[in-house]
């Protein structure tokens, strides 16, 4: 039994492992290359991508605007940040490394946000997320940042995506319990096509899954759309941030930790159980440079999705999956554009259509996580961070997923030391 990796090893490392800036392999695309390589399943995957981040997520935005009173001004803002500045920047960054980067916001740190907001200002929270942004950019700026993921065992990290993910699945049967109507047909569609082969090749089973969930929320008479909004176009506002020192202490070691080794963490380990390599210290770098764009707008800090991107390289071949993340970026774009028209659309979808459609897209992101968490060493490590992720523990106003690793790998020091010595060895 080979030993277990690390997060970020690769077979084409940087030229030296301190190298800060990792170069893209092979020449920049061309519109017709993206064009040759651009397929149905990719602009699927795309779709259901940009369907996850605008569904859950921006509900997760709404209840942390609506826990700081923000008004329909500010969270239109928002939202329009964290799609088209998150859209462009996945454009650019899939497009240089001709692979799936797609890049959103920290949903656990929006969560961590709406609760603050109940006693700071959202100017000082603006200007937490200036500061974390800063940071970030520091932080990638060192250079350090893949070998700090390379000490991660990809067992661990991968035990807290699973962790993160199981959410996700069990969603999944409570829907089918709280609305069969709507969920139980996307479900049997899913699985019949999954089953067979020969359908599934030119029905991918989540585009049945959708178009049997659309028919049964039109026949129940399920979509209810709300009052017609004022404009259907989004008005980005630039706003000023106040600086204090409660919400910087409160807020921005918190979302940094979030941002680099919680969801940038996930990305990761997600594109590197699909085969992709992803430029840790980029993605750091271009996190802290968004961030701070995004904070002008009034939008969280960026970082690289773990769901989305689990959604993206979910089918295909591994060299085309770039075209999903594009195909994602423009449509994020698009949905960032005319915001109040998407939150009005999404609102009326019946809340089963979205988490069973979700949850049916990550169940193959969630089997390799289980696969390459307890599939080799570090199992007990791996068993602890999973338990951990899972729960609701909340420590100086960081999630479970962060103290999942943290508790993994102390265990893992203490409990399964031969491991780390056969990955030592590994590395030679």
């Amino acid at each position: 039994m080979s030993a277990p990796e690390s997060v970020a090893e690769t077979a084409e490392e940087a030229p030296s492992a301190s190298a800060v800036i990792e170069r893209p392999s092979g020449r920049l695309l061309r519109p017709r290359d993206v064009l040759r390589d651009l397929g149905g399943t990719y602009v699927v995957n795309g779709v259901v991508g940009l369907i996850f981040s605008a569904s859950g997520p921006v509900a997760v935005i709404l209840a942390a605007g609506a826990a700081g009173k923000l008004d329909a001004d500010v969270l239109s803002s928002w939202i329009f940040g964290v799609f088209v500045l998150n859209g462009i920047l996945t454009l650019i960054a899939s497009w240089v490394y001709r692979m799936p980067l797609a890049f959103a916001w920290t949903i656990p740190g929006t969560v961590l946000v709406g609760a603050s907001l109940k006693h700071l200002s959202w100017a000082e929270v603006l200007g937490a997320f200036l500061v974390s942004g800063v940071l970030i950019l520091v932080i990638g700026s060192t250079g350090r940042v893949r070998k700090v993921m390379s000490a991660l065992p990809t067992p661990i990290v991968m035990a807290m995506v699973a962790g993160v993910f199981l959410q996700f699945g069990i969603d999944v049967v409570r829907s089918v319990g709280a609305d069969p109507i709507v969920a139980l047909p996307i479900v049997v569609a899913f699985f019949l096509l999954q089953c067979h082969g020969t359908l599934s090749r030119w029905m991918p089973p989540i585009i049945g899954a959708c178009l049997a969930g659309a028919v049964a929320v039109a026949v129940s008479g399920k979509f209810h759309l709300g009052h017609e909004t004022t404009s259907w176009l989004a008005t980005p506002m630039v706003q000023t941030p106040e600086f204090s020192v409660r919400a910087l202490l409160e807020l921005v070691v918190p979302l940094v930790i979030t941002v680099i080794v919680v969801q940038n963490g996930q990305g990761v380990a997600v594109l590197k159980s699909a085969g992709h390599q992803a430029p840790v210290n980029v993605v750091t770098i271009a996190c802290g440079v968004w961030s701070m764009l995004s904070a002008a707008v009034g939008a969280i800090s960026s970082c690289l999705a773990g769901p989305t991107n689990a959604l993206l390289v979910a089918g295909g071949e591994r060299k085309r999956q770039y075209t999903a993340a594009l195909t994602f970026g423009v449509l994020a774009i698009m949905v960032g554009l005319f915001a109040p028209l998407f939150v009005a659309l999404m609102n009326a979808m019946p809340a089963a259509f979205i988490a069973t459609v979700g949850g049916l897209a990550l169940l193959g992101a969630l089997q390799n996580a289980f696969r390459s968490a307890f599939g080799s060493g570090f199992t007990m490590g791996a068993l602890v961070t999973f338990l951990v992720s899972i729960s609701d523990l909340s420590f100086l106003n960081i999630g479970s997923a962060f103290w999942g690793l943290i508790a993994g790998l102390a265990v893992s020091r203490l409990v399964e030391r031969d491991d780390f010595r056969a990955v030592r060895a590994t590395r030679g």
